[in-house]
């Protein structure tokens, strides 16, 4: 069952929220509002990918350095990295440093450079894979769904990394792909109307 932290102003959030003093910041600002700019898209599923095997206080702290190691997460930037980089990364110890999830954000970069060009952004791709949250039971009942399955296939197929499908998952959380707060949290209202105001990015390429 989820649960519902009640922090010194009184405001109800998502249970998770407890689990660190800049949850309530990161979680009322940011989790779960729609996202369709290609390089927010881009970083969320690194550090995501980043995340793998550890904890999300722990990206989240370190996210500045992470934005300062890879320029701040432009595709086009990363995409042109080479070995030296990979060994500079590697020396930088305000980030995760994990050999092959540093090489998965430059292949990654490659491939995200390949999406725009065949799809027009990554956020058309991405959101032609929106859940059906009537699929999903209860909010945060679950940690992957056939829509996350099926993006982490694609992902794979094209190339990319690091992009299982819980991993994908936790992504279509945090950028709005859907409402995950929970039932009583404060900002499950205030993301549905984010949503409904949301305009789809459309899939096609001019």
């Amino acid at each position: 069952m989820s649960s519902i932290f009640n922090g010194e102003d009184g405001k109800p959030r998502c249970g998770w929220c407890a689990g660190a003093p800049d949850f309530p910041e990161y979680h009322d600002k940011e989790w779960g509002f729609p996202v369709k700019d290609d390089r927010r898209l881009f970083e969320k599923i690194c550090l995501e990918s980043f995340q793998s095997g550890l904890s999300w206080r722990t990206i989240l702290t370190k996210r500045e350095s992470f934005r300062l190691a890879f320029d701040s997460f432009d595709f086009n930037k990363v995409a042109e990295y080479g070995e030296a980089d990979v060994e500079r990364l590697l020396q930088n110890a305000l980030i995760v440093r994990h050999r092959g999830k540093i090489e998965s954000v430059i292949n990654n970069a490659k491939r995200a450079v390949e999406m725009v060009e065949t799809e027009g952004s990554l956020a058309a791709f991405f959101w032609r894979h929106e859940p059906d949250e009537s699929t999903l039971g209860e909010p945060q009942s679950v940690t992957y769904s056939q829509e996350s399955i099926a993006l982490s296939k694609e992902l794979k197929k094209r190339g990319w990394k690091f992009v299982g499908p819980t991993t994908v998952f936790s992504f279509m959380q945090a950028m709005g792909l859907i409402n995950d707060h929970v039932n009583g949290c404060a900002s499950r209202e205030i993301v549905a109307k984010a949503r409904e105001k949301f305009v789809r990015p459309g899939g096609d390429v001019g």
